[in-house]
């Protein structure tokens, strides 16, 4: 059987191949199938050079199989002009950008506009999969945003995949409060699991429209943020843990022993590791001495804001030097990501954004952060000289196998989704596909300049 020649290529752009052989049918409505060439792609720990990516219906496909199967040569082939593509970049704790809060109600249409603003907005920095951050709020607060916050897939039109809310608080210690409010912590879980669900779900006029809101913002909820030595949330970790909900260690006052109880019990991340809980001290190192515990104890994954504000250069050297298969690079962003210097909302607290930092208003207290996903990693490689493979995979495979999702994102292989991003030399951002789907960067609009 005779083949057509190789197809011509251009920068980004399709090209039409010729048609296959008659007795080969192609099925109707059958996904076009792209190819993406001239690049370096990090997969399975490595870079890869003179390789192409292969898609169809949104997804990565085997090249192998689709040419034996189908017996035809792909739709569109992209040049990629020699980029890195990897895999798209995953946030596991964001709480707004671009004039946006995620823990401040509004009417559904508002709130649903916002969202797409940001998801949209995400795409310019690589972030395609995040978990929008709810500070500790009232349950008020979260019977009326949850719903909205439970996983949707993302798409070049509406933006990053939503994988569900991280709520952070409000079970959380008062001593380490933070950004956090004090008025709407809760200082325990004395009925366990329970307390959790009436938190975080429960309300309504009747039995059925509890029951439904309950189980729409149970699936909603992807990461908690919770202090193990208030009473009753260690107890509660377990039922946590086993209804598929990350438990993260943070804003605590844990001791070691209490955190590695937690661990064992089933928290498998710190939230803003060095930030909102006791410095490390040699005789009891506290939630930061998970990073070296014992070989029989599984160490958890931490979240780092490497924005050189929120931890010094040396303190994230440590951490890497520490446990290095653990970093996962947040932001910890707030609204005023992507805007002016002035001021701004974090829930009910008013902050100001002073250039690179924001601050509670009136106060040396840090409120979250402005950075960008791709200026973590950029950041991190030049605070620790990690190799580009463990930077990249601290915003793509290590999140992905925090939340479970390894097979689907943060992985360049047959079978996982189609996000991608295309990386300069110097790691800036430069085309970004999601589900299949390239998006034009220069379309996006997120310049905000109301402030609140």
């Amino acid at each position: 059987m005779q083949y057509p020649v190789a197809l011509q290529t251009s920068s980004l752009t399709a090209s039409a191949p010729a048609s296959p052989e008659p007795h080969t049918p192609i099925p109707e409505n059958e996904p076009k199938v792209i190819k993406i060439t001239n690049c370096k792609i990090l997969r399975d720990h490595k870079i890869v050079e003179h390789d192409a990516i292969w898609i169809q219906g949104g997804k990565i496909i085997d090249p192998h199989k689709f040419f034996w199967y189908q017996k035809r040569l792909p739709d569109q082939v992209l040049d990629a002009g020699g980029l890195l593509v990897v895999p798209g970049f995953i946030e596991a704790q964001i709480n707004g950008a671009f004039g946006v809060d995620f823990s401040v109600p509004s009417d559904p249409e508002t709130y649903e506009r916002d969202l797409v603003l940001v998801n949209r907005g995400l795409l310019k920095y690589g972030t395609t999969s995040y978990c929008p951050t709810i500070v500790s709020s009232s349950a008020s607060v979260y019977h009326k945003v949850l719903s909205h916050l439970k996983p949707r897939a993302g798409s070049a039109k509406t933006g990053a995949t939503i994988l569900g809310a991280h709520v952070e608080g409000p079970f959380i210690n008062e001593a380490r409060i933070g950004a956090h409010e004090l008025k709407v912590l809760q200082a325990s879980a004395k009925n366990g699991y329970s307390d959790f669900k009436a938190v975080y779900g429960l309300e309504g006029a009747t039995p059925e429209a509890q029951n439904k809101l309950s189980h729409e913002n149970q699936n909603s909820v992807k990461i908690i943020t919770c202090a193990p030595e208030l009473e009753g949330i260690m107890e509660s970790i377990p039922d946590l843990a086993k209804a598929g909900i990350t438990i993260s260690v943070g804003h605590s006052m844990a001791n070691i022993s209490q955190a590695e109880e937690a661990v064992q019990k089933g928290a498998t991340f710190i939230t803003h590791l060095f930030n909102a809980m006791p410095q490390f001290h040699h005789r009891d190192p506290g939630v930061i001495g998970l990073l070296g515990s014992r070989f029989d104890l599984p160490r958890p994954y931490y979240g780092l804001i490497c924005d050189g504000i929120h931890v010094h250069p040396n303190s994230v050297k440590i951490a890497y030097d520490s446990h290095p298969e653990g970093v996962i690079l947040v932001t910890d962003a707030m609204s005023a990501m992507g805007l002016a210097p002035g001021n701004y909302q974090l829930g009910n607290m008013n902050v100001t954004k002073e250039e690179d930092r924001v601050y509670i208003e009136g106060t040396d207290t840090l409120a979250g952060s402005v950075i960008t996903l791709d200026a973590c990693i950029r950041n991190f490689i030049q605070f620790t000289s990690c190799s580009l493979i463990e930077a990249l995979e601290a915003v793509t495979l290590h999140p992905a196998v925090l939340l479970g999702i390894q097979e689907t994102k943060g992985v360049i292989k047959p079978g996982a989704d189609a996000d991608l991003v295309f990386l300069s030399d110097d790691l800036f951002v430069k085309r970004v596909f999601v589900a299949g789907e390239g998006v034009d960067l220069d379309a996006i609009d997120v310049q905000v300049t109301e402030k609140f």
